[in-house]
């Protein structure tokens, strides 16, 4: 493996350096404005296949009457022919008009748009989101809904609605390109009439409806229950602006008949927020901002596997004499410098247009400072890239004008919900990969999740941790760590799980290495607080969060450098050059594609997972100090043990998380992402030394007893009963993860490479999981159980579950992106999984008898249990799926 930074105290770290002579090679991001090369022709568009568009109806309405209610007319479709009457008879002197990219005119409840000429035929981004919510589990205020591109088409006197789509494309003058346009067509989604013509020919349509009755594709789906109910539905506003315009409509579902039974699932963060909506009436108000694209699509730059970037695809249909392509171009904002002929020399340059996030003005005041230091402290990764000044935070606006939906600027939302979450969503242009915008979504009982985390990773290290609530000066910084996280996804950037196994685990515990280098090279990594140093390390408290680091700095370079004057296929020499850095820096790799879990290095919610073995020594030291510090974290006169009870079983669970790490490196391999002509191989399994290492700890450390946690004088006042099976479900877990079929088939597919087998894994586990046979020792209600929990996954895998009917005994896996050969997955029947454990049950089964004479009591009873419940497993025999036509 290349050398890393550095190893533990030492105090001569190199210094991660940013190469500037290349800097005037780079401009990908602006193909029009500063770059003399020629503006990259407009992509052809694949249409869609056309889409059922219903508008849904009314509650209670009948057939026929959604044709004849107000504002209608050409929503629809199936109305009469249009009769444009004069433009004063239609834009009455009732009308409140505003101008901006549609002029709007609002008459009554009626919503008019009048269309510039110029808009005409040119491709709109409408972002969707719920502005206000009550309904309850069905989303909250400030989530996303949805983008869709648009195109307003004039068609004698009526205009056409059609769903964009650049999913399949050709080089612009083509015959390929003539040959897509050709195959496909962009849906209608609605049609109106024109009511008339402005004084500059500008087409003027009613688009209450589709405002008020969202079509399918344009509202928020079947997150909301019901169907709407007209009388309590309406256009709350309708805001223009040069380069977008803001509507806002108040829209109540009703469930009733054969309503949905429930909102669109979702995890925490999730549009559903992993609850279903039972609510009879729900209202929300939901927002639509149409937005102009660049006149001018942003120069795309080519993805790259071994760099960490969101992206947009398209297939390419044009034709190069071998096969259909995958077209990829990752997402990032257009930064172009103001003196491109200073940044060619090496100078940090002010961009044109820099990055801006406001905070949505619902922000409690004392976190305002942090998390605005959190936003700008991406400044030094642009710096890397040659831009200074780049990214700014600032409060929103006093402005009733302004809205926090207006697709024109990114925002940061402070959302009142029970969430432990946030998240970082984009807009991009899909002609080019830009991003527009940026909504993140901060729930405010992330701070839950930070006093958690922190407690349990940093509680031994940093006293503040062990009283709560925690001091404002502590979580501000952990709430600006989530900021300055979300903001990295909004940038563009993926996570990135591999980089932080490039440190060696003891330089975590070196202040001199952690200033330089932090534990993790990327905010992107889920490596969240220095659970790896010891209290004698005396690391500075604001040295256990991590921060931008080396991999974050890199990645800015290689996706927002300028590179003016060449194609995106002509910069790719250069980026190779760029990705090729990770051939000596580990510190700057990438998770690695298809890697399936595979990996050690690509772990989550570790740190120092280079050698998780010794972090989780390191680690679980510290969750043992961490126990005494449990009462007085949470334990107040007057209060209950709510919290006590939820802080125990969330160190419970990071001590399940940690030995996890451990359970990865059995049957894994340590992956590189590796492009044409880099040496080595991708896939590298692991060594025997390294698993049997890992199995001894687990012996060790999860499958004895964790005496450390019994404590009565917290368990008994959390739980009359449970610590049984809290530690059991815990080990059980671990146990199941060693057991992973797919683990065990990499195991056989390793063995020639490795020299370590799943019979022998399966002996050196039963080896510690059974110890008693051999030493004679009483067996304990807690290792009991984790004896039937070995023999229970043993017996499970000789008859699971009855598989589906259609499954394909030869595997064949999930299909993969456009040309990446996807690898076949092994049905286990056809493995040595059942063979493996079948011989080992027998093994145990003949250990039993060995150690049966002289026991008694509840260790002979339990036992003669295991004989029966493996003699049960061994002569079950597996029922042979039916199939079924």
């Amino acid at each position: 493996m290349a050398a890393v930074p550095v190893n533990r105290f030492s105090s001569n770290n190199r210094v991660f350096m940013r190469v500037t002579h290349l800097r005037a090679l780079a401009a990908l991001l602006v193909i029009g404005a500063c770059s003399r090369a020629a503006p990259t022709a407009t992509p052809t568009p694949q249409p869609q296949r056309p889409n059922a568009a219903t508008p849904q109806r009314p509650a209670g309405a009948e057939a026929g009457e959604e044709a004849a209610a107000p504002g209608g007319r050409g929503a629809g479709g199936g109305q009469g022919e249009a009769r444009p009457r004069p433009y004063g008879q239609v834009v009455t002197a009732e009308a409140q008009t505003r101008d901006g990219l549609f002029k709007t005119h609002r008459i009554g409840s009626r919503l008019l748009f009048e269309i510039p000429e110029n808009q005409l035929n040119k491709d709109i981004l409408v972002v969707m989101e719920i502005a206000q919510n009550t309904a309850s589990g069905s989303g909250y205020g400030g989530q996303s809904a949805g983008t869709r591109l648009l195109r307003f088409e004039k068609r004698d006197n009526r205009i056409l609605l059609r769903s964009i789509s650049y999913a399949e494309q050709a080089e612009a003058g083509t015959p390929e390109a003539e040959a897509v346009a050709a195959a496909n067509v962009h849906p209608i989604i609605a049609a109106f009439n024109v009511e008339s013509y402005g004084p500059n020919n500008s087409p003027v349509i009613d688009v209450t409806r589709i405002f008020t009755q969202p079509i399918t594709e344009l509202g928020p789906g079947t997150r909301i229950p019901g169907n709407i109910d007209a009388a309590r539905t309406w256009i709350e506003r309708a805001t223009p602006f040069p380069d977008n315009v803001n509507v806002y409509s108040t829209l109540t579902f009703v469930r009733q008949g054969n309503a949905p039974q429930g909102g669109q699932g979702g995890g925490p963060g999730g549009p559903g927020g992993g609850q279903q909506n039972t609510a009879p009436t729900n209202t929300i108000v939901f927002s639509w901002s149409f937005h102009k694209l660049p006149e001018v699509a942003m120069k795309p730059r080519l993805c790259d596997d071994r760099v960490g970037y969101f992206s947009v695809r398209y297939t390419d249909f044009t034709d190069r004499g071998d096969r259909v392509r995958e077209r990829c171009f990752i997402t990032r904002y257009r930064l172009e410098p103001k003196d491109p002929v200073a940044y060619a020399r090496g100078e940090l340059v002010e961009p044109v247009k820099p990055i801006v996030y406001y905070l949505d003005r619902a922000t409690p005041k004392q976190w305002i400072p942090y998390l605005i230091e959190a936003i700008e402290s991406w400044q030094v990764a642009f710096e890397a890239a040659g831009f200074k000044n780049a990214i700014f935070g600032k409060v929103a606006p006093n402005d009733p004008d302004w809205s926090p939906e207006d697709a024109r600027y990114s925002v940061a939302r402070w959302l009142p919900s029970t969430t432990e979450n946030a998240s970082g969503p984009h807009v991009n242009d899909p002609r080019s990969g830009e991003i527009l915008n940026a909504h993140i979504q901060f729930y405010q009982n992330v701070a839950n999740l930070q006093n958690a985390w922190y407690f349990t990773q940093a509680a031994a290290l940093d006293p503040r941790a062990r009283q709560f609530p925690l001091p404002d000066s502590l979580m501000g910084k952990l709430l600006g760590y989530v900021m300055a996280h979300e903001v990295g996804h909004t940038l563009g950037f993926q996570h990135n799980m591999k980089a932080s196994s490039a440190y060696p685990v003891d330089s975590l515990r070196s202040v001199s290495f952690l200033r330089q280098w932090g534990h993790t090279p990327t905010l992107m990594d889920y490596s969240r607080f220095n659970y790896v140093a010891q209290p004698e390390d005396n690391i500075p408290p604001d040295l256990l969060i991590p921060g931008i680091g080396p991999y974050d700095k890199w990645a800015t370079k290689w996706g927002y450098s300028y590179l003016p004057n060449m194609t995106p296929e002509q910069e790719r020499k250069v980026l190779d050059e760029w990705a090729r850095e990770q051939d000596t820096k580990p510190y700057l790799r990438f998770s690695t594609q298809g890697s399936a879990g595979s990996d050690p290095g690509e772990l989550t919610e570790a740190v120092g997972d280079q050698d998780a073995v010794k972090a989780t020594t390191y680690g679980i030291r510290n969750i043992k100090r961490s126990v005494a510090y449990l009462i007085p974290a949470t334990v107040k006169d007057g209060e209950n043990y709510d919290d006590l009870g939820t802080l125990y079983g969330r160190l419970v669970g990071q001590w399940r998380t940690e030995l996890n790490h451990v359970a990865n490196i059995v049957g894994g391999a340590d992956t590189r992402e590796l492009y044409g002509g880099q040496k080595g191989n991708r896939f590298t399994p692991v060594s025997r030394e390294r698993q049997k290492q890992a199995v001894q700890f687990l012996n060790e450390n999860a499958f004895k007893t964790p005496s450390f946690f019994l404590v009565d004088e917290i368990t008994r006042k959390i739980e009359p009963a449970g610590s049984i099976a809290r530690v059991v479900q815990t080990q059980n877990g671990i146990l199941n993860s060693l057991l992973n079929n797919q683990r065990l088939i990499r195991m056989s597919e390793y063995e020639g490479d490795s020299k370590y087998g799943v019979l022998e894994m399966m002996r050196d586990v039963r080896t510690g999981v059974f110890e008693e046979l051999r030493t004679r020792a009483e067996i304990d209600v807690y290792r009991r159980s984790l004896q039937r929990a070995y023999v229970e996954a043993l017996r499970t895998k000789l008859n699971p579950p009855q598989a589906s009917a259609n499954a394909n005994p030869f595997g064949g896996g999930p299909q993969g992106r456009l040309n990446r050969a996807t690898p076949p997955q092994l049905d286990p029947k056809l493995s040595d999984i059942n063979a493996a454990a079948r011989a080992d049950l027998k093994a145990l089964a003949n250990e039993i008898m060995q150690a049966l004479p002289g026991r008694s009591g509840m260790t002979r009873a339990h036992l003669e249990d295991l004989q029966h419940r493996i003699e049960e497993a061994l002569k079950k025999k597996e029922e042979t799926p039916r199939v079924t036509t």
